[in-house]
């Protein structure tokens, strides 16, 4: 199938996934796994991103995700037993399609809180979403009464474009909580709370997080040795996956649902990488999802910045091919054994810039990059490699704003020829100017 037919049923599809008003042309309501939801003014999510749901390739076998989630929840069942059974419950089949009071006001993550731009999240409408995170989970399996328990699967956000980011990737979440009889098995006179605190009664204490070593709610003992735990495990989960040589650090970080809260990198290829963030969960989420007498930690990680470290593989896109020459080097080995990837081919990069004048009622600081982003990507598919804001200019007569952007185009199984990418290109042009009214330069 030629790209240029390609894209005239990319553009086609997104009349099928979407209803529209034949008098106004808006959205009326969006398809997503079998269902119809409404559609409003907070709706952004595209056909494109819509065809990633339930491909789950943390589940497929021979797929380096699946490969990393094996170990990583092996770790986890080997750590963590009770009379020879494992503690950890899995949960790698949740449904993708969450509430905002899942995704944000169960994690006490503020209404003005930048993780809430439509810029940043694929809305279905005002109330739902597809999850940003797995710890849209969190509170309703607390709710359930698990205790101690890991979230995989995939998550979407607005992003970048490049060799590193993709609006679809995946995360493992994990909760593990303990009550005083666990945490204080050998000093059952100390407390998890504050003297202050009613366990009875957890929601006429106001919690505060002004003391950067612990919630105002627990015990300094209490806090420090949850932190002590959730660090001992999360470097042994390092150390399992990359081997005990590896240098690490923590840094201090910030997240709504947790605190104290911290981040830990590695040094991998001459420089430190993030690979995870934690944090003693909010007592608030504990108690609004039922538990009052436990404290928690909780930590989350991608599989595909895991993967691509551990196995050189150098671009995320290449963790959706389906070309065998990829699959094979993952395929029937030993999830412990050392695999490096080996390029399959190397295709050259075509690239395209696109300059467009904005509309009045748009400024080079006001137009959302990630809305170009998603347009181009609907359009281009998987033969985006990159897009990069080159330029951004006002004239100094008219006063009017132009934005200039690079478009590297690469397929990963053959070699484009100018002719087709100049072909998708111009369709690019035409989405952009009847899409957001500009003037192509």
């Amino acid at each position: 199938m030629t790209i240029l037919v390609r894209t005239h049923r990319v553009l086609a599809a997104i009349f099928q996934h979407c209803k529209y008003s034949t008098k106004t042309k808006a959205i009326s309501s969006v398809h997503l796994a079998n269902k119809e939801f409404p559609s409003d003014e907070y709706t952004n999510v595209t056909p494109k991103i819509i065809s990633y749901l339930g491909k789950n390739l943390h589940l497929q076998k021979g797929n380096p995700l699946a490969i990393v989630r094996k170990r990583i929840v092996n770790y986890f069942y080997s750590s963590f037993t009770h009379r020879g059974n494992p503690i950890f419950s899995i949960y790698d089949n949740l449904s993708p399609i969450v509430t905002t009071k899942q995704n944000f006001d169960d994690l006490l993550i503020p209404n003005d809180h930048p993780s809430r731009a439509k810029s940043d999240c694929y809305y279905v409408n005002k109330d739902i979403l597809l999850r940003a995170h797995m710890t849209a989970h969190q509170s309703e399996l607390l709710r359930s009464g698990l205790d101690n328990f890991l979230m995989i699967g995939d998550v979407y956000r607005r992003d970048e474009i490049d060799s590193t980011h993709f609006p679809v990737f995946h995360q493992v979440d994990a909760v593990r909580s303990q009550r005083k009889e666990e945490l204080f098995k050998d000093h059952p006179d100390l407390e998890i709370f504050e003297p202050a605190f009613d366990i009875s009664n957890p929601h006429t204490f106001v919690n505060t997080i002004t003391d950067p070593s612990k919630q105002s709610c627990h015990t300094l003992e209490a806090a420090k040795l949850m932190e002590t735990q959730l660090k001992s495990h999360l470097i042994g989960l390092v150390y399992a996956l990359f081997g005990k040589d590896i240098k690490h650090r923590w840094v201090d970080a910030y997240f709504p649902f947790t605190h104290p809260s911290w981040e830990l990198e590695i040094y991998y290829d001459g420089d430190w990488m993030e690979v995870l963030g934690c944090g003693i969960v909010r007592n608030e989420i504990l108690a609004n999802a039922g538990p009052n007498n436990s404290i928690a930690y909780a930590f989350g990680l991608g599989l595909e910045r895991l993967a691509m470290a551990l196995y050189k593989i150098p671009d995320i896109r290449l963790m959706w091919s389906k070309d065998s020459g990829f699959l094979s080097q993952f395929q029937d080995k030993n999830i412990d054994e050392k695999i490096t990837y080996k390029p399959v081919s190397s295709y050259p990069q075509c690239t395209n810039d696109i300059s467009f004048w904005l509309p009045t009622t748009l400024t080079v600081d006001t137009f959302i990059s990630n809305d170009f982003y998603d347009l181009v990507r609907e359009i281009g598919g998987d033969i985006i490699e990159q897009v990069k804001l080159r330029d951004k200019f006002v004239h100094p007569k008219s006063k009017k704003h132009s934005l200039c952007y690079s478009i590297v185009y690469r397929h990963l199984e053959r070699t484009l020829t100018q002719d087709e990418v100049n072909k998708v290109h111009k369709h690019i042009e035409t989405a952009v100017t009847d899409m957001f009214n500009v003037t192509i330069r």
